[in-house]
C-alpha cells in the first residue's frame, strides 16, 4: 500500500553505461580517392552526410561495444558521434573521424591519440 504523501514510483536500474578507452585518431572524406567508388555509403550500408557526426571504428572496438550507432564523445571535439562504418581488419585502437568533403580539414586533424568515451547497454544477470 501507498501512502499518498510518499513517492511510490520505483527507480528503473541504468540501462547503460558510459566506458572510456585510448585510441589512435585519423580522419577521412566521402572521397572515391579514400574510400571506394561509391564513398558515401559505409560498411554497415549507412548514407555518409557531410556536416553530420559520424566515425568508422577498426573492428576490434566492435568487440568492446562500439558496434553501429553507438554514441561516442572524443577528446578535443565537441558533440556527440554515432558509429556508421568499421575499418579494414589491417587497424588496431582507431577510430577516423569523418569530415564530410573538407579534406583541409582532415588533414589539419592528422593523427593523434585521444580518449573516447562510448555509452554501451550494461549487461543483466538474467533469472
Amino acid at each position: 500500500m501507498c501512502l499518498t504523501f510518499f513517492n511510490c514510483k520505483e527507480e528503473k536500474p541504468a540501462e547503460y553505461e558510459w566506458k572510456t578507452i585510448n585510441v589512435t585518431a585519423t580522419a577521412f572524406n566521402s572521397t572515391r580517392r579514400q574510400t571506394n567508388n561509391n564513398p558515401h555509403i559505409t560498411a554497415f550500408g549507412d548514407s555518409l552526410k557531410p556536416g553530420l557526426r559520424y566515425i568508422a571504428v577498426s573492428r576490434n572496438l566492435l568487440r568492446l561495444g562500439l558496434t553501429h550507432n553507438t554514441p561516442v564523445n572524443i577528446e578535443g571535439l565537441e558533440g556527440t558521434y554515432l558509429v556508421k562504418d568499421k575499418m579494414h581488419y589491417r587497424w588496431k585502437n582507431k577510430i577516423d573521424v569523418y569530415m564530410g568533403t573538407d579534406v583541409e580539414a582532415a588533414r589539419n586533424w592528422g593523427r593523434k591519440r585521444v580518449n573516447i568515451s562510448y555509452r554501451v547497454k550494461i549487461k543483466t544477470d538474467s533469472l
